[in-house]
């Protein structure tokens, strides 16, 4: 699907499916406040967020960098350095194999 066609969604972090969470770690697994970009709300107000892409739709997660190294740092996925733990990063390839459009996001690199 064209990503003009796709439904934007802005979304929190705490509020995503335990899957959709999986396959974002699997997108950043070095962390995400390198990776958060500016753009603005449907109110005109200009907030952080982290993109993420699936099949159908492009989301938008808000947070700040603050928020983005907190989430890291309070994960056990996560090691000390805030990079994704090889094993469970492994394990979320597995679980997440047959789903074609993680690399449609620009920083997957498995």
């Amino acid at each position: 699907m064209d990503d003009k066609q796709k439904l934007r969604v802005t979304q929190d972090y705490e509020k995503l499916s335990e899957e959709i969470k999986e396959q974002v770690k699997l997108v950043y697994p070095r962390g995400y406040s390198d990776h958060l970009i500016s753009f603005k709300n449907k109110e005109g107000k200009t907030i952080k967020g982290l993109r993420f892409e699936t099949e159908e739709k492009i989301y938008l997660i808000r947070m700040t960098i603050a928020q983005a190294e907190e989430i890291i740092s309070d994960d056990d996925d996560f090691d000390e350095e805030g990079n994704l733990i090889k094993s469970i990063q492994e394990e979320y390839e597995d679980k997440h194999s047959e789903v074609d459009y993680l690399t449609d996001n620009e920083n997957y690199d498995a």
